[in-house]
């Protein structure tokens, strides 16, 4: 059963990565214009119809799906590398370095993280480059909390005190004895936070201070949509189900991992 609750998200996230990977080499004109076709229902020939410019919105949803998994991917990658980092340091040396490592994440917790995301983007500028430093400079704490609540316990586990008897150095202690027991909770946290980041960059898209037009994101296409709804519904659905999509199925995975990593739900 756990399985067939991984296998179903999974597959709708792996459809989401494959055409986020292979969209380049698709022959998809997500900026071309066609004024003939502006609002254009969906029908046989434009599955999802065309937008107030006329251009494609399957090509745009796409290439929105591509813009989406590229931000996810790195905002974690970036997140989780820093926040591990400073979460296993912070576990490890205790005293005054956790100290200070706790205050400065209770700083980042004090505020809501969307809205720090937004200070920063408006300061950085619009981009892809810069929503993903904005996104990544406040996706570090969960995960460092995490590593160091983790850190704090398996620090006394007897394999990594063996360790410190023979003598071995810290960063391997840290990197060979300390983080392969850190990798499943990890991945746990990685999966939820994929679902807010695909929210986040939606968001700022939303309000122009993520990727900037001619290209395409759910976001910005759900803003450019809005003024239509009343006499084209299907610029503003065909992303909206796109992001429910994906958010479900992310979310619908984390949880089915954290099941299936519980050793004490066995």
């Amino acid at each position: 059963m756990i399985r067939l609750r991984i296998l179903i998200p999974a597959s709708f996230l792996a459809l989401w990565a494959i055409l986020a990977l292979i969209s380049p080499w698709l022959n998809l004109q997500p900026d071309h214009i066609t004024l003939a076709n502006i609002l254009h229902p969906p029908s046989a020939e434009a599955w999802l119809g065309y937008d107030e410019l006329g251009r494609s919105i399957l090509d745009r949803l796409i290439m929105g799906a591509r813009t989406s998994f590229l931000v996810a991917f790195w905002v974690v990658l970036l997140s989780g590398i820093i926040g591990t980092l400073i979460g296993m340091i912070s576990g490890w040396f205790g005293g005054w370095i956790d100290l200070l490592i706790v205050r400065i994440i209770d700083v980042f917790l004090a505020f809501p993280g969307i809205l720090l995301a937004i200070a920063l983007s408006g300061l950085l500028g619009a981009g892809i480059e810069n929503v993903v430093i904005a996104l990544a400079a406040v996706g570090w704490v969960g995960f460092a909390r995490l590593a160091r609540a983790q850190t704090l316990s398996l620090k006394r586990r007897e394999h990594v005190l063996a360790a410190m008897a023979l003598g071995a150095k810290l960063p391997r202690i840290l990197f060979f004895h300390v983080l392969p027991l850190l990798i499943a909770p990890l991945i746990i946290e990685a999966t939820f936070g994929i679902a807010s980041i695909i929210i986040a960059e939606a968001g700022l898209s939303f309000l122009g201070l993520g990727v900037q037009p001619p290209q395409a994101s759910w976001g910005s296409m759900i803003k450019e949509g809005t003024r239509y709804m009343l006499v084209a519904p299907h610029l503003v659905l065909a992303p909206g189900v796109a992001l429910f999509v994906i958010v479900l199925s992310v979310n619908l995975l984390g949880d089915s991992l954290r099941d299936w990593l519980d050793v004490k739900s066995d």
